[in-house]
Order: structure tokens, then sequence, then C-alpha cells
């Protein structure tokens, strides 16, 4: 390792991931809550999938945004636990720099992916409980594939100068990065390049991505607030209400961390370095955990097909 930090190179064939830096001698113990959070993680997420695409009946556009989440969350958890796996359990630290690259740019692609489906989400929310009769001749199945689409190929683009740049900078500090994945700004800042490009655009990019979808959610649900609020029955305002929270929670389990970390890398200097990289180990495990126990205990119709299929018939 030290002839890691000493050789001059353009473009290493191989990174060192270094797990949780100052950690070390706790990989063994950090992997055992990482690992049950990956599981419930797969098997939830599939779960969703399966009972979505085993049940007609919720062949609807909510459902359809939901396993659209599934497997955002399924490949942001896939693309990076194993590996962090690897290097807790085997100490098997090296990653191939274009496995590094591609790593890192699959991270930011889904991740704004999956902010551009709670906008979905939420737009779904508002215009069946807004607008209820019209939502089927809203959100035919034609306008949410173009919603999905869109929502891909947003994700899609505005990560990929995150790649480019990162491709056509030299590097030749070192191969060595404190981090648990190929997190962006983690990689670059090995490059002997000016990188204010990058700040600059991830920044942007951020600002820009965030505060959009933030302010898309936020009308959306405040006209849902104003609609649940003029509802006739307490029953009905509490039941349309609950349906809603279970989205507000999940939406704020991943803005929250996410931001953190973003916020942590450009002005948290004084931040530890291992609290910072389990937060954003954390982002990107944690949400996709929680989504489908979210989803599945607070939505009546998955709850429903998920016991009709566990229980033996008679």
């Amino acid at each position: 390792m030290s002839d890691s930090n000493t050789t001059h190179f353009t473009n290493p064939s191989t990174f060192i991931l270094l797990g949780i830096p100052g950690l070390e001698t706790a990989h063994v113990w950090i992997s055992i809550p990482f690992c049950i959070t990956y599981a419930i993680a797969i098997l939830g997420n599939f779960t969703i999938l399966f009972i979505v695409k085993r049940e007609p009946s919720l062949h609807e556009p909510m459902y359809y945004f939901l396993c659209m989440l599934a497997v955002t969350d399924l490949v942001l958890s896939t693309s990076t636990l194993p590996k962090m796996l690897g290097i807790f359990w085997f100490n098997s630290r090296e990653i191939d720099f274009s496995a590094c690259l591609t790593q890192m740019y699959v991270i930011h692609s889904f991740l704004t992916i999956g902010t551009g489906i709670f906008v979905a989400m939420a737009v779904d929310r508002y215009v069946a409980i807004c607008h209820p009769l019209r939502h089927s001749t809203i959100l035919t199945n034609a306008v949410v594939a173009k919603i999905g689409l869109a929502v891909v190929g947003r994700g899609v683009v505005l990560s990929l100068p995150y790649l480019l740049l990162a491709r056509q900078w030299p590097y030749c500090r070192t191969n060595i990065i404190p981090h648990a994945y190929c997190e962006h700004i983690a990689v670059v800042k090995l490059a002997c390049a000016d990188i204010r490009v990058n700040n600059y655009y991830g920044l942007i990019v951020a600002i820009f991505v965030t505060s959009l979808d933030l302010f898309c959610i936020a009308v959306s649900y405040t006209q849902i607030l104003r609609a649940i609020f003029r509802l006739p029955t307490k029953d009905a305002r509490l039941k349309t209400f609950g349906t809603c929270s279970s989205h507000l929670f999940v939406i704020l389990a991943s803005y929250t961390p996410a931001l953190f970390s973003f916020l942590t890398y450009r002005f948290g200097q004084n931040v530890p370095l291992h609290f910072h990289v389990l937060i954003a180990s954390m982002y990107l495990l944690v949400p996709s955990m929680l989504n489908p126990i979210i989803y599945g205990v607070r939505t009546k119709q998955i709850r429903d097909r998920l016991l009709r299929h566990m229980t033996p018939a008679d």
C-alpha cells in the first residue's frame, strides 16, 4: 500500500477502497447490520415486484411507480453493498478503474432517478385525491410510460458528465480512496488536475434537482392536504392522510442523509471522516430497506395480496 502512495501513474488500473477509514478493526461488526439491511432490501423489493406482477388489480400508476422505485433500490444497494462486504469480510479492497467509474455513474444516475420517482408518486397521489374521477383518464398507461422514460432519461443524462469528467483527469498522486465505495468527489480528489468544474457541476445539479423535485413534491402535497381537510368525515381524512404520510416519511428518509453527505464533502471539513463515510453508505442502503417495508405495511392492497400468497389454500 505504501507503493501506491509513491508511484506516479496516469489512470491506474485499480483503485484501493479503504472501507470505513479509522474503523478498520470494527469492519466485521459493521458488516452485520449492513448485511441484514441488504438482505431485507433484496427480499422486500423483490416481493413488491412479485406481488405487483402477479396481481392484475395492482396494474395501476401508483404501483408502476412503486415498482420503478423497487428496481432503483435494488440497483443502488447491489451496486455498492457486495463490494463493501468484500472489504469488510475479506479485505478485498481493489476495484478496477473502469468498474469504479461505472459504480460512481450508476450511483449518481439512480439517485437522480429515485428523486424523480418520488415526484411522479406525489403527482399520482395528487391526481388520485384531488381529481379521483379523472385519475384513470389523466394517468393512462401511455402517460405513465412517458413519465418513467423522462425520469430515467433525466438521471442518465445529468449523471453522464460525472463519468466523462472523472475519466479525463490524470490520476498521478495515489490510487487509495478513503471511502467504502467510489463516491464522485472522493474519486476526483485523487486527480492531478483542477477539479473545480466537478465541484461546480455537482453543486449545480444537486441544487437544481433537489430544489425542483422538492418544490414539485411540496406543491403536490399542499394541494393534497387542502383536499384532505375538505373531506366530510374524520375517518376519511385519517385514512387519506395515513397513505400520504408514508410517502412523506420515505421522502424524508431518502433526502436527509443524502443532503448531509453531499454538503459534508464540500463544506463539512470538521466532520470526522469515518462518520461521514458511514452516513454516505447508509443513505444508499437504509432507504432501500425502508421503502418496501413502509409501502408493504402501509399499502392495504399489497399487504392483503402478500398475506394471500403466504397463507396456504384450504
